[in-house]
């Protein structure tokens, strides 16, 4: 029997429709190992992006185009997502699914390639927003090229900030599980971010520059 917050979750959850353009691009991520942002998440992602009428975002992990869509239907009509990912074929895939859904390739810089090797020859404070959905043991490192990489105002956001519902529980120690639960206590203890943990899709974990 579904519990009451399992009910209202799932609610939260389906108020987010996918077209069938995110439809298929979410088939290919699943399809190539790669799952993408669930619908609740994309549509905070979206909702974010729009929020900051954001010109220059980045992406570290691109999987199939899931978040990228997401992301571009929120930013203003002459803004450019820089994407990162370690797999050339799941960019390939993502880039059909940007053509599919009508943005032109001067929209999107897809960058091949390990994130930490990326991510520091990017422009300091020259971005609105950085999405993180790639190595979880690497999300320390991802946090602090975001704050050096936004400008103030910018905002930083990590999917999977609940991992399969395993970061509340202390007994689960394995190394992913660790690397997101600590990612939350260096966000909560930075004096320049502020933050808000999003119980959407696998949870979302955003957080505002506010100082430099």
């Amino acid at each position: 029997m579904t519990s009451p917050v399992e009910a209202t979750l799932a609610y939260a959850e389906q108020f987010h429709q996918e077209d069938e353009i995110l439809h298929a691009a979410r088939q290919r991520g699943h399809e190539m190992g790669a799952p993408p942002v669930l619908p609740g998440g994309g549509a905070a992602l979206c909702f974010l992006a729009t929020v900051l009428n954001a010109r220059a975002v980045v992406e570290i992990g691109t999987g199939c185009g899931v978040s990228g869509l997401w992301l571009l239907r929120g930013m203003r009509a002459d803004g450019t997502l820089t994407s990162v990912d370690v797999e050339p074929e799941h960019q390939r895939l993502a880039r059909q699914s940007f053509a599919d859904a009508g943005f032109s390739g001067g929209r999107i810089r897809l960058i091949a390639g390990r994130a930490l090797d990326v991510l520091p020859r990017l422009s300091d404070g020259g971005y609105d927003m950085v999405f993180a959905d790639a190595a979880k043991q690497e999300y320390a490192d991802y946090l602090a090229e975001a704050v050096r990489l936004l400008r103030v105002g910018g905002i930083v956001a990590f999917d999977n900030a609940l991992w399969h519902n395993r970061v509340a529980d202390p007994s689960q120690r394995d190394p992913d599980t660790v690397a997101v639960r600590e990612l939350g206590k260096l966000v909560q203890g930075d004096d320049r971010l502020r933050s808000v943990m999003i119980p959407l899709g696998d949870g979302l974990l955003a957080a505002v520059k506010v100082s430099a």
